[in-house]
């Protein structure tokens, strides 16, 4: 499933995913939210959106697609429990800063974490 198929059935499926592989629900995560862009005025102005809300702001990076198209990127990185509800949050926030400067959102990942014993 990817995330821009169903947001919320995304978020559900990672959380559940990291939580029966044993990932630790109790650990706070950096929840990397993905942006991206052709456009590099655009992706300024929602990396700028997402600082606002007090989140970490990665630089833009680069990436070249498989048809040659030129994409820049960069990731709002927060950090919290995988708590679904505080993450659909998350996302509905930066789905709305995506639509509001008209850039991509592309949904988030994060890693595991495993219990300390």
């Amino acid at each position: 499933m990817e995330y821009l198929d169903d947001p919320i059935g995304f978020n559900k499926m990672v959380v559940e995913s990291l939580l029966a592989d044993g990932s630790d629900p109790d650990a706070i995560y950096e929840i990397e939210h993905h942006f991206s862009s052709t456009d590099f005025d655009k992706l300024e102005k929602a990396a700028v959106a997402a600082f606002k809300l007090e989140v970490e702001v990665t630089d833009a990076e680069e990436f070249e697609t498989d048809d040659g198209q030129i994409i820049l990127a960069f990731d709002a990185i927060t950090e919290s429990k995988l708590d679904l509800d505080e993450i659909n949050k998350q996302t509905e926030q930066m789905q709305k800063i995506a639509d509001q400067v008209k850039v991509q959102y592309d949904g988030w990942g994060t890693e595991f974490i495993e219990i300390e014993e």
